[in-house]
């Protein structure tokens, strides 16, 4: 659904030491760059950029937006919190399971440099949800093959010949 997302920074170079570390941690890289202004990471492809607003005025953090992050494990989150911190970000809330998310949520959040909120998270679907979305798929694709089957097995009406004389005109 997205493309990418941009925060906005005060000073590029100052954020890019934050988050070379931070985004690090993840597993995410700087993949491009137009200095002074802006820095795309991503694993690839640029998909998170922090950068200078675009109408130079300073930049502001948005009540309620916060960015989410895929942690890959519960030790990586733990990374990218303590490297968010020893890199001057704020606590928002330690890595630990948020069981008002969900019973298989992890994550952390912090506040990068500017007070943008980031977060690191790792969410597991329950088992129980992924066998009964295999189990419904799985019989879709079952019902699809027996039709398949059917159709194969019936040959192919020929049409009746004519027994008639053919009327000449």
């Amino acid at each position: 659904m997205l493309h990418h997302v941009s925060v906005g920074v005060s000073d590029v170079a100052r954020a890019a030491r934050f988050y070379d570390s931070v985004l690090g941690a993840l597993g995410y890289k700087r993949v491009m760059e137009f200095m002074p202004y802006g820095i795309g990471y991503g694993e690839t492809t640029p998909v998170f950029w922090v950068q200078l607003p675009h109408d130079r005025s300073p930049a502001s953090v948005g009540n309620g937006v916060h960015i989410g992050f895929i942690g890959r494990s519960k030790a990586v989150i733990e990374t990218f919190y303590r490297a968010a911190l020893e890199a001057g970000g704020r606590d928002e809330g330690a890595p630990g399971s948020r069981p008002d998310y969900g019973p298989h949520y992890f994550g952390a959040f912090v506040r990068d440099l500017d007070g943008n909120k980031l977060e690191a998270v790792l969410a597991v679907a329950p088992p129980a949800a992924k066998s009964a979305r295999a189990a419904k798929k799985n019989s879709a694709t079952k019902k699809s093959a027996k039709k398949t089957a059917k159709t194969k097995g019936k040959k192919a009406a020929k049409p009746a010949k004519s027994k008639g004389k053919r009327s000449k005109r």
